[in-house]
């Protein structure tokens, strides 16, 4: 019978050494049995016990049918109408290679994200941070087994220590593995052996000081930056392809710059296609935000195989 067969089912945590972090990473088993669990009489025919339909035997745990491989967590400010559509696309773009890899999306609730001045930025900071932990118990109900923080905190927190430390607290909480920016970044710029880089960013000078502030106390050097300044959180999903790569060419790809990278920061602002489209015109990788963060989940999870439509990174590491 189709698909009575598919999907054989692993039972028990997974334990496995992430390949870029070198963390002991603890998988947990989304499959136990009895899943699914059924109410009594089971499956039933107009109302009646169905006697000659046999038995949907879940002592042996059948995994989700469409996230059968990893269920991923995935947490994004309210306003975000980017970084899920990018992954999903991510998938899409890779039916075979990334077969079985699912999301399940939770919202962090910033009812004003105006960012036109500090005080704004303070309160988007405490509306983030506040409806953090929500989020994420949230998201816990649907038994992820891994979780990305869709977030640059380094918009709203000044140096790594900063962003280190609500992340700290927030894998606690949750008791799973997370892949954070700060960490996929550096492993994605040591791939390249990148040193010299130029940031993108929606943000205002405020914001990009905290995100260069956040690059050198991790050992980079930023050449260059540019930010859009977008003054609502909504809107940075709005910021058109056409200035991204105005923004690449004309000032980070630049040959007085000399980067090793281009590096983006915003997970709403979307820029797989532009890294697709530009990266062979600059030669060098242009590192976004979302292919970043995916990459590293992937990866640390044991996921492997080239991965097209998102840039060079998911394809050659």
């Amino acid at each position: 019978m189709m698909g009575e067969h598919q999907h054989a089912s692993h039972h028990g945590p997974q334990k496995v050494i992430g390949p870029l972090s070198g963390k002991t990473i603890n998988i947990p088993d989304v499959n136990r049995p009895p899943m699914p669990a059924l109410a009594p009489s089971g499956v039933i025919h107009n109302g009646r016990t169905a006697e000659h339909f046999g038995e949907i035997d879940s002592s042996r745990g059948y995994p989700d049918v469409r996230s059968f491989r990893r269920k991923f967590g995935l947490i994004v400010p309210a306003t975000n109408t980017s970084m899920e559509h990018e992954l999903w696309s991510i998938i899409g773009r890779n039916p075979q290679t990334l077969r079985g890899v699912g999301l399940h999306t939770s919202n962090v609730i910033t009812p004003k994200p105006t960012l036109e001045t500090e005080a704004d930025l303070l309160e988007y900071q405490k509306q983030f941070l506040g409806g953090l932990k929500a989020a994420v118990d949230t998201a816990l109900l649907a038994e992820p087994q891994y979780m990305l923080m869709g977030m640059s905190l380094e918009h709203i927190l000044c140096g790594i220590e900063q962003v280190k430390e609500p992340m700290a607290e927030i894998e606690e909480h949750s008791r799973l593995p997370w892949a954070t920016w700060h960490e996929a970044v550096v492993a994605a710029l040591r791939k390249y052996q990148a040193r010299r880089i130029g940031i993108l960013t929606p943000f205002d000078k405020k914001g990009n000081e905290h995100a260069t502030r956040m690059f050198q106390d991790l050992g980079f050097e930023v050449v260059a930056s540019v930010g859009f300044s977008c003054a609502n959180a909504l809107h940075i999903a709005h910021v058109p392809d056409w200035a991204k790569e105005k923004a690449i060419l004309d000032m980070l790809a630049t040959r007085d710059n000399a980067l090793d990278a281009v590096v983006q920061c915003g997970t709403n602002m979307s820029l797989i296609d532009v890294a697709e489209q530009l990266e062979p015109v600059i030669g060098m990788p242009i590192l976004g935000i979302n292919a970043v963060i995916f990459w590293y989940a992937l990866r640390e999870t044991g996921i492997q195989g080239a991965v097209v439509g998102a840039g060079r990174l998911l394809q050659e590491f």
